[in-house]
């Protein structure tokens, strides 16, 4: 029924307003791959626009493949899932969906610009307009003066930070982060949690998704923290941080820190 809507042009009520909301809804959801893995089992969730969620659990319980499905880059063998009101594909095809990954992935022999650059260069955007995202992102993660330098030169929070950047430059309504501070060292890694928090609050319609193993930083992070189950992987909590922004770092040693990350860690035991 919504596709009909969709071809005619006309959208109804439910829909419009899904879109306006910008939110990410799954009902039933499930993954099972060629070799018979059962990734994810009926998975139920709704993001709302503007949220900053992280994802924790085992390894293999099935975050990463949310995130693929989310992005359009695999299908789900049952249930649906919506990302603002449409299919995955067509919302990627919108440009409206950035993702960055734990590997920073930059190209090693262009520059800080060109890399950062390269998701405006391929839509079609003109030069200026790529310069003038370029120069607005790398000057919100700290990097403007490094423009002309090449990711070699780059230690690797930096390398992290031009990442970010990357998928910043189109103004996503939704950032996907798949572990990525994952590989840093703890103060890079918490340096670059403040940042990103800050970026998030800058544009408070971007909605953040991060995949993470570290209790700790989930509930540094996010409003929400979703506790997922071993595969085949099930949500087994969804837990409220009802702690207000901006968040410094003495909000890592204060007792309400400590209550919510017990909080968590009993939840992904469970």
């Amino acid at each position: 029924m919504r596709h009909e809507a969709e071809a005619a042009g006309v959208m109804a009520p439910a829909i419009e307003e899904a879109v306006k909301s910008g939110f990410v809804r799954m009902e039933n959801l499930s993954k099972t791959y060629p070799n018979g893995t059962v990734a994810l089992h009926d998975v139920n969730l709704t993001i709302h626009e503007g949220e900053f969620l992280c994802f924790v659990g085992p390894s293999g319980c099935g975050k990463s493949t949310i995130f693929k499905i989310i992005t359009g880059l695999s299908s789900p063998s049952g249930g649906t899932l919506d990302v603002f009101g449409t299919t995955p594909k067509e919302a990627r095809k919108q440009s409206d969906i950035s993702f960055v990954f734990q590997d920073h992935t930059l190209l090693p022999w262009s520059t800080v610009e060109s890399n950062v650059r390269l998701p405006l260069e391929l839509r079609g955007v003109d030069k200026k307009t790529q310069k003038i995202e370029a120069e607005r992102v790398l000057e919100m993660v700290g990097l403007k003066d490094y423009m002309k330098v090449l990711p070699r030169q780059l230690s690797g929070g930096m390398k992290m930070r031009v990442s970010i950047a990357r998928a910043l430059v189109s103004r996503p309504k939704l950032l996907l982060m798949d572990e990525p501070f994952g590989a840093l060292d703890e103060i890079t890694r918490q340096t670059l949690q403040n940042e990103l928090l800050n970026i998030w609050q800058q544009d408070k319609k971007m909605t953040v998704l991060f995949v993470t193993h570290n209790v700790f930083e989930s509930v540094f992070l996010s409003t929400r923290v979703v506790v997922m189950t071993a595969r085949p992987g099930k949500i087994a909590a969804t837990l409220d941080i009802p702690v207000p922004f901006p968040r410094d770092d003495e909000f890592r040693t204060a007792p309400r820190f400590n209550e919510l990350v017990r909080k968590v860690s009993a939840a992904l035991h469970h």
